[in-house]
């Protein structure tokens, strides 16, 4: 059976690259789940969608990924509190990040929640005491100006519901520092594993409050997918819940493992990869197609992020970290 030193150890390839090419395929997972949860919006209630897909996605993950990360022993841990404090960050992160995804454009959601990986670069300085140097400076404030052309605050097309991803974004830049401070002990499997039974502890105890509907019809379709109640699922939509649990397995563990083997000022620009990929969604499966402005906010986030990916690559320096002890 393989574990992590077969997984890691063996390859050819550094810890950067493994960490780079872990937060590819995660940005791909999230993708096909934002797309996912947008689509099932208007049938189901946000609270059951996400315990449907954690529960499936905890199945999987102890059935295959953990077996893979070397077993059930890499379950044990001494950081709960910790564990605790991420499943937290991310469960914020996602409840207000589909919240606005159910009434906004997709594309027009990813792009304003792009500022997480400017604050991951900006908190990996102060909280990591990661190094940061001016040229990846000005890409996070040419980054940051994307984002507001995209925001468009004063304006009279804002928009309140895009607070909900400006949100999502802080909390999901405080996971991924916590990440960064626990992972050279903690697997990719175990914060996976842990982030899912908050998920299913969070969203159980909504749907037991929320579940059956008594508050639904009492606004418009954001607070009707976190009031609606919850109905038994269509068959035709199950292959889709089948889709959220796996992509949301795999994104978390993928992330994680990310996060644990390269810098996370190095990780965080390729997540901006899923701009492209919400927009491709957003056309094929929505029909929304991005405003000229959100156009030009898009290329600044995406232009800032390769840059700063650019610059690395230019300097040379290490990016990873010292390889996570093994626990078995």
């Amino acid at each position: 059976m393989w574990c992590r030193e077969a997984m890691f150890k063996n390859s050819t390839l550094s810890t950067g690259t493994l960490g780079a090419i872990s937060a590819l395929t995660a940005t791909f997972c999230f993708s096909i789940n934002d797309s996912s949860i947008k689509f099932l919006s208007g049938g189901y209630a946000l609270h059951q969608i996400v315990l449907i897909r954690s529960v499936l996605a905890l199945v999987l993950l102890l059935l295959v990924i953990v077996p893979l990360d070397g077993g059930f022993g890499v379950l044990k841990t001494k950081r709960i509190g910790m564990h605790m404090m991420r499943g937290f960050c991310v469960v914020f992160a996602n409840m207000t990040f589909f919240l606005g995804l159910s009434i906004l454009p997709l594309a027009d959601t990813v792009a304003v929640f792009f500022i997480s990986p400017l604050i991951i670069t900006a908190l990996s300085v102060v909280v990591l005491s990661e190094k940061v140097g001016p040229q990846r400076w000005l890409a996070v404030l040419v980054g940051l100006v994307g984002v507001m052309i995209m925001v468009r605050p004063g304006s009279s097309d804002f928009e309140i519901a895009l607070l909900l991803p400006f949100a999502s974004a802080f909390a999901y830049a405080s996971l991924h520092i916590l990440t960064r401070k626990i992972g050279a002990t903690e697997s990719a499997a175990t914060m996976s594993v842990y982030i899912q039974i908050t998920f299913i502890a969070v969203s159980g105890a909504i749907g037991l409050f929320l579940g059956n509907g008594q508050y639904a019809g009492q606004g418009g379709p954001m607070l009707e997918f976190l009031f609606r109640g919850w109905v038994w699922p269509n068959t035709s939509d199950l292959w889709i819940l089948f889709l959220l649990g796996l992509s949301s397995a795999l994104g978390g563990f993928f992330i994680s493992q990310a996060y644990r083997l390269a810098e996370a000022s190095v990780i965080a620009p390729l997540e901006y990869t899923a701009m492209p990929i919400a927009i491709f969604f957003g056309v094929v499966i929505f029909g929304e197609w991005p405003e000229p402005a959100s156009w030009f906010g898009m290329s600044l986030i995406i232009g800032a992020g390769l840059f700063v990916f650019w610059r690395e690559s230019l300097q040379g320096r290490p990016k990873g970290v010292a390889r996570p002890r093994t626990r078995r």
